[in-house]
């Protein structure tokens, strides 16, 4: 009954996102990882916004907290300000050309990745170095293949 109504492979993209974030790379590699948890979350609210919502975005928020170690609410209170533009305008956004969600995608990354940075600085005293947005480039790379793995996935497994 769930696999029917899409529930398990939608939970399914969730764990692969968080385990794609914790997933061990060579040192060098390590500052590039892509904002996999944002660009799962992007797609979702926009393919299915009456599915995939504020609650959602919560649940997986404190699970990055979790998993990043970064204080409590961290990663939800930049997650929630990601979401609030993909699902204002998850219609205008559908009808946008790959290079304009593509651009919209990095925005979003970056102000994610800065919402961290200043509640990391304020909280912990960190300290910001030009590689804390090497994310910013390579999410806009995986974009495009995130997109359309996820659409296939989508169909294949029915989830509406």
């Amino acid at each position: 009954m769930w696999i029917k109504s899409g529930l398990v492979p939608l939970l399914l993209s969730y764990l692969a996102a968080l385990v794609l974030m914790v997933l061990p790379l060579p040192s060098v590699l390590e500052v590039w990882r892509p904002d996999w948890i944002s660009l799962l979350l992007i797609y979702w609210l926009m393919a299915i916004p009456h599915r995939v919502g504020f609650v959602t975005v919560l649940m997986l928020g404190l699970l990055t907290d979790i998993l990043m170690g970064s204080g409590f609410g961290i990663y939800t209170i930049a997650l929630v300000a990601v979401a609030y533009p993909v699902l204002r305008h998850f219609q205008r956004l559908r009808n946008q050309s790959m290079l304009q969600l593509t651009v919209f995608v990095g925005l979003l990354v970056l102000a994610k990745r800065m919402i961290v940075y200043q509640l990391e600085h304020v909280l912990n005293d960190a300290v910001f170095n030009l590689p804390y947005l090497y994310p910013v480039i390579t999410s806009m790379l995986a974009w495009p293949w995130v997109y359309l793995l996820l659409r296939k996935y989508r169909q294949t497994y029915a989830i509406r």
